[in-house]
C-alpha cells in the first residue's frame, strides 16, 4: 500500500491527541489545547535546530549558523503571533474550564525549560516543578550538565581569534551565562571587520529579542487573563514570569551595540 499524507504525518492519531476535561465540553477548551500542543512542536524544532547550531559553531560553520538562526528566528516570530490566537479568549471563557486544569501549568513544560537551559539560561532551581524519572526531568538533567549554546558560541569565536578567558574555557556550565568584557571586545572587532559575521550576530540577536518579546506577551496574555491570581501549577503567575523578563540569551550582542 502507497504512503499517503495521513499515514507519513500520523494525522489520526495526532488529532485524537486533544482531549477537553470539561463536561460538558466547554468550548474554547479546544483551543487552549491546541495551541499549547502547536507550542510543544515548535519547541521540540526549536531543541532540534538550535542543537545544530551547536555543532555548527563546535565545527566553526558560519553559513550553516547563519541559515539555522534564520529559521529559529522566523520560528520565534511565529510563536509570538500565536499569542494573538490565545488572546481570543476572554478571562470569563478560560475560568470556564480552567479548574479541569487542576495543577496543570505551561510553567511545567519540561521542553521550554530544556530550551533555557540550552540557550544558557540554567536554573537548577527549576527541576523541582518537574517529576523525577520523568523522560522530560531526565533529559534536563543532561541540558544542565553540558555546554550551552553560548559555551559553544565562545569555541567559534575562538575559531576567529577572539581571546576566551581561561575562566570562561573551565567554567561551571551548570551556572547561567553572564556577560565578559573581553569576549564583548572581540565580538566588536569581529563585527567591525568581518560582514559575514556581522550578519549571524544580527541574526542571534533576532532571535534573542524575538524569545524576550514572546516571554513579554506570555506576560501580558497571563495577566489579562488570571490578573494577580496563582498559575495553576503552583507558581506566582505573574510575578514569577516577570523575573525572567529582558533576559537576553547572549547578553555579550547587548552589550556592544552602543558603541557600533
Amino acid at each position: 500500500m502507497d504512503l499517503t499524507y495521513t499515514d507519513y504525518l500520523f494525522v489520526e492519531e495526532l488529532l485524537a491527541l486533544q482531549k477537553p476535561r470539561s463536561d460538558p465540553v466547554e468550548h474554547d477548551e479546544l483551543l487552549f489545547i491546541v495551541v499549547h500542543q502547536a507550542y510543544e512542536l515548535w519547541f521540540k524544532l526549536l531543541l532540534h535546530e538550535l542543537d545544530k547550531v551547536k555543532a555548527d559553531f563546535v565545527a566553526g560553520r558560519t553559513y550553516p549558523a547563519i541559515s539555522t538562526f534564520k529559521r529559529v528566528r522566523t520560528i520565534m516570530k511565529v510563536a509570538v503571533e500565536q499569542v494573538d490566537i490565545v488572546e481570543t479568549l476572554t478571562p470569563m471563557s478560560f475560568n470556564s474550564f480552567r479548574d479541569r486544569l487542576d495543577k496543570a501549568s505551561g510553567f511545567q513544560s519540561s521542553q521550554f525549560r530544556e530550551m533555557e537551559f540550552l540557550l544558557g539560561y540554567k536554573r537548577a532551581e527549576m527541576l523541582k516543578h518537574q517529576k523525577a524519572g520523568t523522560p522530560g526531568y531526565e533529559q534536563l538533567v543532561k541540558r544542565l550538565n553540558e555546554p550551552s549554546v553560548v559555551d559553544t558560541f565562545y569555541t567559534y569565536l575562538a575559531h576567529h581569534g577572539v581571546t576566551i578567558p581561561e575562566h570562561l574555557k573551565t567554567r561551571d556550565v551548570t551556572l547561567p551565562t553572564q556577560p565578559d568584557e573581553t569576549v564583548e571586545e572581540g565580538i566588536l572587532r569581529l563585527y567591525k571587520s568581518q560582514p559575514d559575521l556581522e550578519i549571524l550576530f544580527e541574526l542571534m540577536t533576532d532571535f534573542d529579542e524575538g524569545l524576550q518579546e514572546w516571554r513579554y506577551r506570555h506576560i501580558k496574555l497571563v495577566e489579562r487573563t488570571i490578573g494577580s491570581k496563582r498559575g495553576t501549577g503552583g507558581s506566582l503567575g505573574v510575578e514569577f514570569l516577570k523575573r525572567s523578563l529582558f533576559h537576553p540569551v547572549f547578553p555579550d550582542l547587548w552589550a556592544i551595540r552602543h558603541r557600533l
